[in-house]
């Protein structure tokens, strides 16, 4: 029988809405106090009057107390659950793709909060975020064998988000054999990554939509690719007919693995790589008086917290105005944030400003967000977080 967590007066408006987080100022707790509760015990959750609101898992000791992984009566949170909850995940995944290269499970969207799965073929990368999964840990492994029958599946629990629901990092091997670098395909090009010890879970499969359109504007161009990782803005820049590209990256090994990927799509000799801080390799290329007619720049999230606001938008704004200093008349720039806390609005206002500080002008041609692999669920405005712009660059109109 599983305990109740019973929410204070008109605090259920949320989760009414579709939301699935509950915080910790919103439980009555007189009625339930949350010490009563283990770190990932399963509870029912209920609203101030006693009814039914679902069914979820329960921290007492972090701000997101609480949160909802079924509305329904009809179903426990156990591994049928999590069989039910991957097999409506992969439906949509194989209706997207031909090949199993994408994230198979995305948190919140897909109805289990606190988890990724990122497909490698026959290996699966799961990140697990919150204790009520981490309890639910051998349910969801045995599940993901039960549905996708994989070769190996490696557990990247190694982010520092862990440490907010009081959980410890490890990187552990939970299913068969998962080898150190494993092979994906994206839109024709080969690239083989590592899951156990890449960013992440090992690939960025969140910008692979917006990558297929950025190929659009890079053929006999020159390319810049800066926070390049392990090259697929490079590679896919290069086998879409770029007459040159370099990448930057501040990672001597992403940058080693880069040339790899390179050799593997036949386009090593037109890929070169500078090493280096972002911000400096900009600021050494303008003295360089190099110029470029495509600068993408897909770096790492500035803004974690909403305090880092307005240091991080400064950040972007700065990446931004070097960028458009190195475009060539009639340039294009892609440009990218994946931090939440930026809005879309507020970025491409960035963007402007930035435009605006190197007297040029900008025409928004495109815009971009995470791959459909990473849905969005409408009332849970934390699953969309990517944003990309497709920016013509041009003097002063």
């Amino acid at each position: 029988m599983n305990k109740v967590l019973r929410l204070a007066k008109n605090q259920d408006r949320r989760l009414r809405a579709g939301h699935v987080w509950v915080y910790s100022n919103e439980v009555d707790n007189e009625a339930t106090p949350l010490k009563g509760f283990e770190a990932g015990e399963t509870v029912v959750i209920e609203n101030a009057q006693g009814n039914w609101l679902g069914l979820g898992y329960v921290n007492p000791n972090s701000l997101i107390c609480a949160r909802l992984v079924t509305r329904s009566r009809d179903f426990n949170f156990d591994g049928s659950l999590l069989v039910h909850r991957i097999n409506v995940a992969l439906a949509l995944r194989e209706r997207l793709y031909t090949q199993p290269y994408y994230r198979l499970l995305f948190g919140e969207a897909d109805g289990v909060p606190g988890v990724v799965v990122d497909r490698y073929g026959d290996y699966l990368a799961v990140q697990i975020t919150t204790a009520g999964m981490e309890a639910q840990r051998e349910a969801l492994v045995a599940a993901l064998v039960k549905v996708l029958k994989p070769a190996g599946i490696i557990l990247r629990n190694d982010t520092s988000v862990r440490e907010l629901e009081g959980l410890t990092r490890y990187v552990e091997l939970a299913h068969g054999s998962v080898p150190e670098m494993v092979a994906i395909e994206e839109d024709g090009c080969r690239f083989e990554v590592s899951p156990g010890q890449g960013q992440k879970t090992g690939w960025f499969y969140d910008q692979a939509a917006n990558r297929g359109q950025f190929v659009r504007y890079v053929g006999g161009k020159r390319v810049l690719d800066v926070c390049s990782y392990i090259g697929a803005w490079a590679v896919r820049a290069a086998k879409a007919g770029a007459e040159n590209v370099i990448a930057v990256d501040v990672s001597a090994q992403a940058l080693e693995q880069v040339a790899h990927n390179a050799s593997l799509n036949g386009v090593g000799e037109r890929i070169h790589s500078v090493r280096g801080d972002a911000f400096q390799v900009l600021r050494d290329l303008r003295a360089q008086r190099e110029r470029f007619d495509v600068v993408v720049l897909d770096p790492p999230a500035f803004i974690k917290r909403r305090k880092d606001l307005k240091e991080g938008t400064l950040a972007y704004r700065r990446l931004n105005e070097a960028a458009l200093g190195l475009l060539e008349r009639d340039g294009v720039l892609v440009t990218a944030s994946c931090s939440f806390h930026m809005q879309r609005d507020e970025f491409l206002r960035t963007v402007q400003q930035a435009a605006r500080h190197g007297d040029r002008s900008l025409q928004l041609l495109q815009q971009g967000q995470q791959s459909p692999d990473h849905p969005i669920h409408p009332a849970i405005p934390e699953t969309a977080y990517l944003k990309a712009f497709y920016l013509r660059v041009l003097p002063t109109l």
